[in-house]
This record gives structure tokens, sequence and C-alpha cells, in this order.
């Protein structure tokens, strides 16, 4: 029985538990598209913004109610412990001629049992300030509209720069790996050459040294890609225990890079980006605010109408038997502020002031706005013309490092010579490699300053929210 179990727990061990860790190590290939894609799935600021304008459209319906007819009805059941009773003159005491010292008698008013039905209806006909709510709700929902666009593009941006980061991350501990590579290449030289005599002690020492000072810029390398990477999976809401394999590299033709002119481009984003569109609302958003708490001191005017039902019966007598006479009205009603305490002048001044205050944010807005475009343009003509430079730069390097070896293997060379050489070429293919990342992400900031946002059919980021 024993050996039963215990051939059952290596046979568990064997098969399941291995397969169980490489499904929780699961390879994730991931293009910038898929996690652009993935981001637009789940990111939580994206929920946010679609409930937020859900929200905002309900209370465009809420406005609209304030210009609506309202309908209630009501019913009231009352049970009278003891009859209300009203006292007149006694009738007979009246007919003798004493009025003035006739005795009063009770007159009972109410049975055991009284039921009131109503309907009751009223329809606004002058309500200035809910036309103007009407107005200020629909200007908020545009403005939870830009909102959501922002945060696209505030996603978008992040998960592009964090896709990059994780690119050059890898190329940078490639470019360390094959560094060691060469000084690995080239201590095996100094030592050939060392037992041929053509070398001495202290050259395949320095060579030594030159290798193992290079393993710790491969340790840190190697972490700086671990942690793009959990950032990358953090933002995606990966698994932690997920590998992600980037299907993107890190290249860019510095031709298709094309820096456009400061007039169009600073045009565009004033025209285009949400921040600015969303501050714009705001504004007029304020102007109705203004209107809607002026009109606080206009009368209203509203039409009413009541239909009304009621009976009362004693005990013992069946419902069906009691008489339900129905009465009716309608009637107009107003309502006009005549002092209030200077509470709506205070009012329509703090409106006022509030308004100014989002003009003057709109215009540091579109300040800031035309210095990031600047900057932007400026940056990504930069980036491009490094491209240009490094590439150039490389080739100058390899060669260079190629005929430095060459010189060492046949004597006339140092190490001295080997080691400038090596440090020139990886300087040139890092600075190449750097710019193309700056190129790619001075494009992705760019296109955040103009308010490029490719906002297609709006994904399912709230599925299951509902309940």
């Amino acid at each position: 029985m024993r050996k039963s179990m215990l051939y059952c727990f290596l046979l568990f061990c064997t098969l399941v538990l291995p397969a169980a860790r490489a499904s929780a190590e699961e390879v994730v290939q991931l293009s910038l598209d898929d996690a652009l894609q993935r981001a637009m799935e789940r990111n939580r600021d994206l929920q946010l913004a679609v409930l937020e304008e859900r929200k905002s459209s309900a209370q465009v319906r809420e406005a609209w109610s304030g210009v609506l007819p309202q309908v209630s009805a009501g019913f009231d059941y009352t049970r009278n412990i003891k009859p209300t009773v009203i006292y007149f003159p006694d009738p007979a005491a009246l007919s003798g001629g004493g009025a003035s010292t006739a005795p009063l008698v009770p007159l009972q008013i109410t049975q055991d049992n009284a039921m009131n039905a109503s309907l009751t209806l009223s329809q606004p006909l002058i309500d200035l300030k809910a036309f103007a709510g009407i107005k200020a709700s629909s200007i908020v929902r545009d403005i939870s509209r830009e909102a959501y666009r922002n945060a696209v593009s505030s996603t978008m941006t992040t998960v592009s720069i964090a896709y990059y980061n994780v690119l050059i991350a890898d190329a940078q501990y490639e470019l360390v790996r094959q560094s060691l590579e060469r000084w690995q290449k080239a201590l095996e030289d100094t030592k050939a050459m060392f037992a041929e005599g053509m070398a001495a002690d202290i050259d395949t020492l320095k060579a030594h040294l030159s290798v193992e000072n290079i393993r710790p810029d491969l340790l840190k390398a190697q972490n700086n890609c671990s942690i793009v990477r959990t950032e990358l999976k953090n933002l995606l809401d990966l698994a932690p225990s997920a590998r992600l394999r980037l299907v993107d590299s890190l290249a860019c033709d510095p031709a298709s890079a094309v820096v456009p002119e400061f007039g169009p481009a600073l045009a565009e984003a004033l025209r285009s980006r949400p921040d600015i569109r969303q501050l714009e609302l705001q504004v007029e958003a304020e102007q109705v605010n203004v209107s809607a708490t002026r009109a606080q001191s206009y009368p209203a005017v509203s039409a009413v109408g009541q239909l009304t039902a009621q009976t009362q019966y004693e005990d013992g007598v069946s419902l069906s038997d009691t008489d339900w006479p129905v009465t009716s009205s309608v009637g107009v009603s107003l309502s006009m502020p005549l002092f209030t305490g200077f509470r709506i002048s205070s009012q329509v001044e703090q409106a006022k002031v509030s308004r100014m205050q989002a003009a003057t944010r709109l215009e540091q807005l579109r300040a800031e706005v035309r210095g990031e475009v600047e900057i932007r343009l400026a940056s990504l003509a930069e980036a491009r013309k490094r491209i240009e430079v490094q590439q150039k730069t490389i080739m100058t390097a390899e060669r260079g490092y190629d005929i430095s070896r060459l010189r060492l293997r046949e004597g006339v060379g140092s190490q001295l010579e080997l080691a400038d050489a090596e440090l020139q070429l990886q300087r040139a293919k890092t600075n190449y490699l750097q710019a193309v990342y700056d190129l790619l992400v001075e494009r992705v900031r760019l296109d955040a300053a103009l308010g490029r946002i490719a906002v297609q059919e709006r994904p399912d980021v709230v599925a299951g929210l509902d309940e």
C-alpha cells in the first residue's frame, strides 16, 4: 500500500508539477499593437473614464426631468378610533326662539374607516433654470467624452514608452554581452601570444581584468531587463510569472520620421488635444452656470392638476358597497423670489469668477502646449540627426577595432590601444541605440502633444461591472 502511494506521488510530481510550472511560465508574444489593444481592454483608468461618461449621460436624462411632466399617485387609509364631531345648536331650541340659549349638540362627521386616493400632475411651463441645467449637463457629458480621449492618449503613450523601454533594455544587454565576448576573444589571443613569447604577463592580466570588469555591467543590464518587463506587465495586467517575448524590434528609418512645421503642428494641437477641448467646454459650462444662477431670480410657472377619490364606511360594510365621489381641479402655480438676502446676486458673482478662472486656466494650458510642441519637434529633429551621424560612427568604430585587434595579434599594437578601440565601439553602438530609442519615444510623445489619438470603437472595458 505504501509503495503504491509513493509511486502515485512520484508520478504526480513528475507529470503534473512540471506541466503546472510550464503553464505558470507561459510565454506571451507581444507586438506593440497587441500591447496597446490589451491596455485598452484592461486599463483601470479607461474603465473609470467610461463609467464617468455613462454617469454623465444619466445626468442629462435627469436634467430633462425638470421640464417634463411629473405624475404622482397617492393612497391613504385612516382608522378612526374615536369619531370626529362638530357642535351645532339644538334645532328644537332654535325653533322655540331661544337661539342664544340653545344648547349645542354633537354631530359625528367621520366613520370607522376612511380612504383617499389621489392623482397629481405638474407640468413646468416657464423655468429658465431647468433649461440651463439641461444645457449644462450636455456640456458635462461632452467633457467626460474628452476625458476618455485624454485617458486613451495617456494610456497609449505610457504603454508605448514602456514597450520601447523593454526593447532598449534587451538591446543594451545584448551590447554588453557582445562586448564581453570581444574581451574574452582578446583574452584568448593575449594568452596565445604570451605562450609564444609575443606578449608580457601584464598584458594577459589586463585582458583578464577587462573581462571581469564587464561582468557587473552584464548583471546590471540583466536586472534592468527584469525591471522594465515587470513595469510593462503591470500596465497590461499580466501575471507576474508570464514571460514576455516582444515581436517588434528597436529599429526605425530616420527618413520616415518627418518633422512637421511648427505652425501647422501647433494649430493641430490646439484643435485636437482632448485636455484643451476639456477646458474649452469647462469655460462654456461656467458661462451656462452663470445663466442658471441668474435664472433663480426669474419667475417659474407650472400647470397643476389633481384628481381625488375618497370614501368612508362603518365596520361591517363591504368595500364594494361604498361610494367613491371624485373631485378634480386644475390650476397654474407661479413662484418668484422677491428678496433672498443677496444670496442670488452673490452666487452670480461667484459663478462669474469661476468662469474667469476657467478661462485663465485655458490660456495657461495653451501657452504650455505651445512650449511642449516646440520641445517635441526639436527633440525629434535632434534624435533623427543623431541616428544619421551614429550610423557612420559605428562603421568607423568597427573598422578601428578590427585594426587594433589585428595589430595586437601581430605584436605591433598594445592592450591599451585595443581597450580604447573597444570603448569607442561600445560607445558608438550605445549612442546609436539611444538615438533610435529617443526617436521612437519622441514620435510617440509628439503624437500625444498634437492630440493624434486613434479612438475607434470603444472596447467593452466595463463588462461585469453592471451587477
